[in-house]
Parts: structure tokens; C-alpha cells; sequence
């Protein structure tokens, strides 16, 4: 398996950063650049896509939590034929 990391980009936006809400559970298959997780940042909700095709293996974040820039959000295992 190869595991790839969701982290928080920079919102270049100003107060706390929340995990609104998790689009997928645990456990789930994802495909590339499918929206996974919402975040609240200012004003915006901003959905965060999957950096990877494979199954969402752990999620890091609780909804509801504060989460800074670059923090690790979840992990995605995809096969190693997988890019």
C-alpha cells in the first residue's frame, strides 16, 4: 500500500480554520480530486479533494476542530499500481 497525505493548504485567510464536516467516512473508497472533507475558514467553506485514488484509511481531524496550515488532515491508501 502507499499512503498519501490530505494536509490543510494555505487558505491565505485571517482567524481560526474548522473541519466543518467529513464528506467521507472511514473505510471508504475515494477517486482523485473528489471532495472529502469541508473546511470553514473565514466565511468560506472550502472542500478539500482526495490527493489520491484509493480508500480513505484514517482520518485525523475531528469535525468541528480548529486545524492550522499544513496540519494532517487524513490518509489515503492506494494500491502501488497506483500513481
Amino acid at each position: 500500500m502507499r499512503r498519501h497525505e490530505l494536509t490543510l493548504p494555505d487558505l491565505a485567510v485571517e482567524g481560526p480554520i474548522t473541519v466543518s464536516l467529513w464528506l467521507v467516512e472511514p473505510g471508504s473508497d475515494v477517486t482523485e480530486d473528489e471532495p472529502v472533507v469541508e473546511i470553514l475558514a473565514g466565511n468560506a467553506v472550502v472542500d478539500l479533494p482526495a490527493t489520491a485514488s484509493g480508500r480513505l484509511a484514517e482520518v485525523l481531524a475531528a469535525e468541528d476542530g480548529v486545524v492550522e496550515v499544513g496540519q494532517l488532515l487524513a490518509v489515503i491508501e492506494a494500491d502501488e499500481d497506483e500513481p
